[in-house]
């Protein structure tokens, strides 16, 4: 009640708040590292899966606000909770609860990071984490916070111009796969390099369109084709079909890249978040099978294990879009059913031995402060470093996952994109066989 009634910078508030950190701290170490792998061997991978649905449906259902009067027997519940969860959220909306929740209260970001997700909190989307994977794709993003932005600012929203884009149907082994191809505004002459650029969303929310912006931002700042595939989702399509769809676009980019006006020895590739994680994966597949790889690859906050690794899990628990609840969520959804696919090399990089991955391209990793993936991607590019890949680690200080796309309203986002095109461009342009 100390917290709910005061506010922060009041001595009641401070000191109620340093009593809770460290307490909540030993309480979730304790979870973590005893109770949680203990329940987890001891009821197997079917019934956590089958629990984590179940807790998930009664945060759905359940009050936003404690209520230490209300009957704590299960008859009690199923009576009062749903009217206590329908004036919660009248609270929740006067009180401005929902648009804090939302945003980054942490004082760690630039000015400009912390205003797109203000903005976004003050959209009102709900938690990710509790939701369906439909209701949650409907929620809004952080790209409707920059368009938002610019509106206020009273700048153009349109797209950032290209040459053209055109969404088209590939063939794969899965069937028909939809891709968008976008040309640069400066072509120049002769045949192009194209990139194979792979969209993030935890294998389950988000499509070609939310990333949009950055595909458009890398074909202008590299002079190449950009290919981006529009992968199957889970829950409806689980691990490894993601994967397998990025793989099999790569290849065709390969055979078809002359019909694009594209030069099938000039194939960069790159990703966000799990499509970082896809792109590192994809050269990996294709050093296995002796295949021609990407002259380059860019990874950009990849998730490189699904293991809840580093001090960034800590530090950056709290950040938003991403968060370590919504990590797991969506980990749950993309490897439903498939037993040992977290541990899988794909989804695993850091399990890799070093050996495999010797011989991957040069490699740009990309990380931001306020990430949880930020930790996985610094030591994946530590292991790539230690194979002898060429590697260039950078970690932008003061900004948050999913800010690449931002370049509209984000000068670091722009100064990341001209890191990763540059990257690129310099792959392009050595002479063939130095890379």
């Amino acid at each position: 009640m100390t917290l709910s009634n005061a506010d922060p910078g009041d001595p009641e508030f401070e000191q109620a708040l340093g009593t809770l950190i460290p307490a909540i701290r030993e309480h979730v170490m304790e979870e973590e590292q005893q109770n949680l792998p203990a329940f987890r061997a001891a009821v197997g991978s079917e019934r956590m899966a089958a629990l984590g649905k179940e807790f998930l449906a009664a945060k759905r259902a359940a009050p936003t606000f404690a209520h230490p009067n209300a009957p704590s027997s299960g008859a009690g519940h199923k009576l009062l909770d749903a009217g206590a969860k329908a004036v919660d959220k009248v609270r929740d909306m006067s009180s401005g609860r929902v648009k804090h929740l939302a945003t980054d209260p942490s004082g760690r970001l630039d000015p400009q990071a912390q205003r797109i997700l203000d903005t976004f909190g003050a959209l009102g989307p709900q938690p990710f984490e509790i939701l369906e994977p439909d209701q949650a794709r409907r929620q809004p993003t952080p790209v409707d916070a920059v368009m938002k932005i610019l509106q206020e600012d009273g700048r153009p929203t349109d797209p950032e111009p290209v040459g053209r884009v055109e969404d088209m149907s590939i063939d794969v082994p899965a069937g028909s796969l939809g891709v968008r191809v976008y040309w640069p505004a400066d072509a120049g002459d002769g045949p192009l390099p194209v990139v194979l650029w792979i969209h993030g969303g935890g294998w389950v929310l988000f499509t070609v369109d939310t990333y949009d912006a950055s595909c458009r931002g890398i074909a202008n700042k590299t002079g190449a084709i950009v290919v981006s595939p529009e992968y199957r989702r889970a829950p409806e399509h689980v691990f490894p079909a993601a994967h397998d769809d990025v793989l099999a676009t790569y290849r065709w980019i390969r055979d078809n890249a002359e019909g694009l006006g594209g030069d099938p020895a000039r194939i960069g590739i790159g990703g966000e978040s799990v499509g970082g994680n896809m792109a590192a994966a994809t050269c990996l597949q294709l050093l296995g099978a002796a295949e021609s790889l990407p002259v380059a690859q860019v990874l950009v906050y990849p998730l490189t294990t699904g293991e809840q690794f580093g001090e960034s899990m800590a530090d950056a628990a709290d950040a938003r879009p991403l968060n370590r609840p919504l990590l797991s969520w969506m980990a749950m959804h993309a490897f439903e059913g498939v037993p040992g696919a977290a541990s899988d090399p794909r989804a695993d990089l850091l399990s890799v031995p070093s050996e495999r991955l010797a011989g991957m391209p040069p490699t740009l990793v990309i990380t931001d402060e306020r990430d949880v993936l930020r930790s996985q991607g610094e030591e994946f590019a530590r292991h790539l470093e230690q194979a002898g890949v060429p590697v260039t680690a950078t970690r932008y200080d003061g900004v948050m996952h999913e800010f690449l796309g931002a370049a509209a309203v984000l000068d670091k986002a722009e100064q990341a994109q001209r890191e990763a095109a540059e990257h690129l461009r310099t792959a392009f342009t050595a002479p063939a066989g130095v890379h």
